[in-house]
């Protein structure tokens, strides 16, 4: 908007002076100052977990990860975005493609990578590796490896949040193959009829590990599954770090004040194949991942900042950081202590059941039977 300046002076009829930009109102300075700074944590954030990622997969080859490695790169605007919406109290469950999910949550790099390379140090104490990662005093409950098995946990999260009388909102992150398990409609039945503080976010990435959505679901737009309990649900473009974000805000918000929940579905694509150990082209071609690329959602972010007035430096030095915080990660995670063999069963049996792990130990293959029945088998 602008106002035509014209002299005190000026005789009538006179041509009007140029015009001059009308000073924004300081709410809508500060609005913008506070947009632009939110946009540039992100950028960083996403950054970070794309530099993350690719290192993982660097340590993964190096035979210094066990275990699977299931990569996210790709898909880092709609994990920030998702996850950023959430609140303090709020909780996290998530799928195995879960090192994005954490570092979005706040787990510190090192404390991610430590756990990648199995020591004490890690976010779970060396014992969940890539696939469950755990953080439950930042509300992370896990990093889930069966496919849709996080969905029960995450319903039951919520109904907890509710017997509790909490003000707060379950967010369950899945992928696309997820949702022809059984679990889905279980948990989605339930938390309809219920009417549970709960977010099913769908990361539709395209595919299930090898095989299209187009050929593994019967309605490839898979939000609508909502509409058989009679829930909401919506897509968006989960490139589109704005869209995901208003989206997650606003039935996040509503979960937690109205109990309403709900179905997201954010339409992604991953770079890399299903896990490190997919090249991921023998099912889809190298056009297509080069198409994609070329739409990459960090590129995407970086051309929107600098629409909103970003300098390019400021740009390039947030990069700087999130691969100095990688950097760090790596000598955090190699200085980390390999976990003792005697605390394996440290929080895994319940307090005061060491005796019970002792019998378990090799060479007492029957140990249990003891402590069921007392005595021998057929006592």
């Amino acid at each position: 908007m602008s106002v035509v300046a014209r002299s005190a002076h000026a005789p009538a009829g006179a041509s009007p002076e140029r015009p001059v930009a009308e000073t924004p109102p300081v709410a809508e300075t500060l609005a913008s100052a506070e947009a632009l700074a939110g946009h540039l944590a992100s950028y960083e954030q996403m950054w970070l977990i794309r530099l993350f990622e690719e290192e993982a997969e660097r340590q993964y080859k190096a035979a210094r990860i066990g275990g699977y490695c299931h990569l996210s790169s790709g898909q880092e605007a709609c994990t920030v975005a998702a996850v950023g919406a959430m609140r303090e109290h709020d909780v996290l469950i998530t799928g195995y493609r879960c090192h994005g999910f954490a570092l979005a949550r706040g787990v510190p790099p090192g404390e991610v990578m430590a756990e990648l390379f199995g020591r004490s140090d890690g976010c779970a104490r060396g014992r969940g590796g890539s696939m469950h990662l755990l953080d439950v005093e930042r509300g992370f409950l896990g990093g889930w490896g069966i496919v849709g098995g996080q969905l029960p946990v995450a319903t039951g999260a919520a109904l907890g949040l509710v017997r509790r009388g909490r003000t707060a909102a379950v967010l369950c992150e899945m992928g696309d193959g997820a949702v022809n398990i059984g679990a889905f409609h279980e948990s989605l039945n339930l938390a309809a009829l219920w009417q549970l503080p709960i977010v099913y976010l769908i990361v539709n990435n395209e595919y299930g590990m090898g095989t299209s959505v187009q050929r593994a679901s019967a309605e490839p737009e898979l939000y609508r599954r909502a509409a058989a309990f009679r829930m909401h649900g919506e897509r968006v473009d989960g490139d589109d770090i704005d869209a995901v974000s208003e989206a997650a805000d606003r039935l996040l918000s509503r979960a937690r004040t109205d109990r309403v929940p709900a179905v997201l579905e954010a339409v992604t694509y991953r770079y890399r194949g299903h896990s490190v150990a997919d090249a991921g082209l023998a099912y889809r071609s190298r056009e297509e991942i080069d198409a994609r690329r070329r739409e990459d959602p960090i590129e995407r972010l970086g051309r929107r900042l600098i629409e909103m007035g970003a300098e390019e430096a400021e740009l390039q030095q947030a990069r700087a950081r999130a691969q100095e915080a990688v950097v760090e990660a790596v000598v955090f995670a190699e200085q980390s202590p390999e976990p003792a063999l005697d605390g394996l069963a440290h929080g895994v049996y319940a307090k005061g059941s060491d005796v019970q792990f002792e019998r378990m130990r090799p060479g007492s293959p029957f140990g249990e039977q003891e402590l069921v029945f007392g005595g021998g088998l057929g006592r």
